[in-house]
């Protein structure tokens, strides 16, 4: 998760995104989110609570896969960067649900 969060800031770093704030500042709380939920989920201490922070990290990952086809479908970022923070977002969301499988199997 702190590598996608670092990949996405670095992408929209480029002039293009300066014109859509918006766009920029929703992916980058996207990715924030994701890093976020985990370490607050994990620092709660109980079974229950990390595995539903877990799931907002998850849904988190869902939200900016969206918003990466947003920015390139609107020329923003050209296919092999789509790829590499798509690939990276995958990434994170199937570590993500191999913690929750193994969080389900403690409670």
């Amino acid at each position: 998760a702190r590598e996608l969060t670092k990949a996405v800031y670095e992408m929209t770093k480029q002039d293009k995104f300066s014109k859509d704030l918006g766009l920029r500042n929703q992916i980058r709380r996207s990715a924030i989110s994701v890093m976020s939920n985990i370490a607050e989920g994990f620092d709660r201490g109980g079974r229950r609570e990390f595995h539903q922070f877990l799931v907002i990290a998850k849904g988190s990952c869902a939200e900016l896969r969206s918003q990466l086809y947003v920015a390139k479908d609107v020329g923003y970022i050209d296919g092999a960067v789509f790829d590499k923070i798509y690939e990276k977002v995958i990434e994170t969301a199937k570590v993500i649900g191999g913690l929750r499988s193994a969080v389900d199997k403690q409670r």
